[in-house]
């Protein structure tokens, strides 16, 4: 059986607008106890935010957090993207050939509707390994 990505994605992402400040970003990561947020602008998505971004494009060179804008540390266009219709073999293609561990999904026109992760397909693809063992811990903090 074929499983679509729709059945296996996060639709409760959050998202911001381009020119949120990267505090902002980190106190919503930090309330939602994740580590990516989409960036987006009306119904189009222009970017993808993450905890990982904000570390080594933001602190690492210095940049305060108050002033500095999502737009100006997210990974923007060309973004590789999902459709709620894809599979999930798809996924695991794109995160191969790409190195991401995360990809956004949006439907027709560009307008995000949530994000899958290797964590969503482990689980999903074998739900006894490691992988999935790890993805569905309580975080620690």
């Amino acid at each position: 059986m074929t499983t679509r990505i729709r059945d296996v994605m996060s639709a409760d992402t959050a998202s911001v607008e381009p020119m949120t400040t990267v505090a902002r970003a980190a106190r919503l990561m930090r309330e939602q106890d994740i580590g990516d947020v989409l960036v987006a602008y009306d119904c189009d998505l222009f970017g993808v935010l993450t905890d990982r971004d904000i570390v080594l494009r933001g602190v690492a060179e210095g940049r305060d957090p108050e002033a500095t804008t999502v737009g100006s540390l997210c990974t923007r266009p060309p973004l590789v993207t999902l459709d709620p219709e894809d599979t999930t073999d798809h996924a695991v293609e794109l995160m191969r050939r790409h190195a991401v561990r995360r990809l956004p999904v949006v439907e027709r026109g560009g307008c995000p509707v949530g994000m899958v992760s290797l964590g969503d397909l482990a689980a999903t693809e074998d739900p006894h390994s490691a992988l999935a063992d790890i993805s569905a811990a309580a975080p620690t903090h």
